[in-house]
């Protein structure tokens, strides 16, 4: 059985029976776990291992940990801290900047990847043009080229731990004020203004070796009349064709109100994003929508996009017990909390 184009959510601490029978279903290919998914690493360490061995390929087992406020497992793991800190530094000094944001990923990705977690949705790209609260300290900086430095780093870090990374939200989420989780944003911008700006963190890591990109539930109506996740223009023309991008497409979330421009149906949603060149549609929060998104996807044969996903799947496994005796975790983690506890001490101020 191959990896199917759905990644849905479960409810609790361990699988329930129904779960697990949706989760055999050829439509499915992953699980995005929430805070509500877990209580310990043990617990979280056994509900992965239970994903995993429901199937053979197993299903990817995905999580949002970008650190700051978007952090779900945080008891027992690392707090990270959020990207904007990073942009702050390198305000003062770059390389430093560069070092702890390859360290970040890293962190992140190795704590992970000891409960078996294949990847996070990380580094977010969006610039911070100080109109979006729900980015805000999520991006790393407002000027393009700092975001894709920090970034890369990050991705560095996150591969030398056995982590394939993804960029969001492709094209850019920064440049409007409207949140897509609860409305549908429109940025007016040309494009050749997003090329110079929004478009140069992701140019740059898809020239690295980007794995997997996930856009944005906003309409650039300068471009296309549609949200770039439901947009062949943005999916095909623009990443695929003139990026050269050739990973995963990851839909955002499509029970976020921005994502209703493809019309109220779970299911039409699914199907237009699948079709605008998605390789896998996010269907969270809502049950019986996953169980009717997944009915109406149905078994698809698409070696191209299996290919694609199976390049998700997390690599150099570390169990707990050896990570806690691992000089660079423990170097890291304090290199965390340093900088954290005080910032100013990474910027080399004078009194």
């Amino acid at each position: 059985m191959s990896l199917g184009p759905v990644m849905l959510d479960v409810a609790g601490l361990e699988l329930a029976a129904d779960e697990r029978e949706l989760l055999l279903h050829p439509a499915v290919g992953g699980v995005i776990l929430f805070s509500r998914n877990y209580e310990a690493p043990e617990q979280l360490e056994a509900l992965v291992a239970d994903i995993h061995g429901l199937r053979s390929p197993r299903l990817l087992v995905a999580v949002d940990q970008e650190g700051g406020r978007v952090q779900r497992f945080r008891d027992g793991f690392t707090g990270l801290p959020a990207a904007r800190h990073l942009g702050r530094l390198h305000d003062h000094d770059a390389r430093r900047a560069r070092e702890l944001a390859r360290t970040t990923g890293w962190l992140m990705a190795r704590e992970l990847r000891a409960v078996d977690v294949d990847f996070s949705f990380a580094p977010v790209l969006d610039l911070d043009h100080g109109l979006s609260a729900v980015i805000g300290d999520r991006a790393f900086h407002r000027r393009p080229e700092v975001v894709a430095e920090l970034a890369y780093a990050w991705m560095q870090g996150m591969g030398e731990a056995g982590m394939a990374a993804t960029g969001k939200h492709f094209p850019g989420h920064g440049g409007v004020a409207a949140d897509s989780h609860v409305e549908l944003p429109r940025d007016p911008r040309p494009l050749e203004a997003l090329e110079v700006a929004d478009l140069v963190p992701f140019r740059r890591l898809v020239r690295g070796g980007l794995a997997a990109v996930m856009p944005a539930h906003v309409v650039y109506p300068e471009v296309d009349g549609l949200p770039a996740g439901y947009s062949a223009v943005w999916l095909q023309r623009i990443l695929r064709s003139e990026l050269g991008f050739s990973g995963v497409i990851f839909s955002d979330d499509l029970e976020m109100a921005g994502a209703a421009a493809a019309g109220e149906d779970h299911a039409a949603r699914a199907e237009a994003a699948l079709a605008a060149g998605c390789d896998m549609v996010l269907i969270c929060n809502n049950a019986p929508a996953a169980v009717a998104v997944v009915e109406a996807v149905g078994a698809r044969a698409d070696p191209v996009s299996h290919m694609r996903l199976a390049r998700m799947h997390g690599r150099h496994r570390v169990r707990r017990d050896e990570l806690v005796h691992d000089p660079r975790w423990h170097a890291a983690v304090a290199e965390l909390r340093r900088h954290q506890e005080d910032p100013s001490l990474d910027l080399d101020l004078d009194d």
